[in-house]
């Protein structure tokens, strides 16, 4: 039982560090570090590098926590956790 729980743990883990790592990518490397090379493009009228900075980051949030739910919906019956 121990042993599960401790896989259990660990996939959730491994899983919130790879989503917050794409979050992470996305706000500071589109919005910051990539700004100058996305700032080429528009979206809506505005300048990608900008959009990603004030909108994009957080549709991506939004996106990720779906994806998270879906994620450990699958993991708790995987462990038999499900409601």
């Amino acid at each position: 039982m121990k042993n599960k729980a401790k896989k259990y743990w660990h996939e959730n883990l491994k899983y919130l560090f790879i989503l917050l790592s794409v979050w992470f990518i996305v706000s500071f490397g589109a919005g910051i570090l990539f700004k100058d090379f996305l700032n080429q493009f528009k979206l809506g009228g505005f300048k990608l590098g900008f959009w990603f900075a004030q909108q994009g980051s957080i549709y991506v949030f939004v996106i990720l926590i779906f994806i998270y739910i879906r994620l450990m919906n699958k993991l708790d019956k995987k462990y038999g956790y499900a409601e």
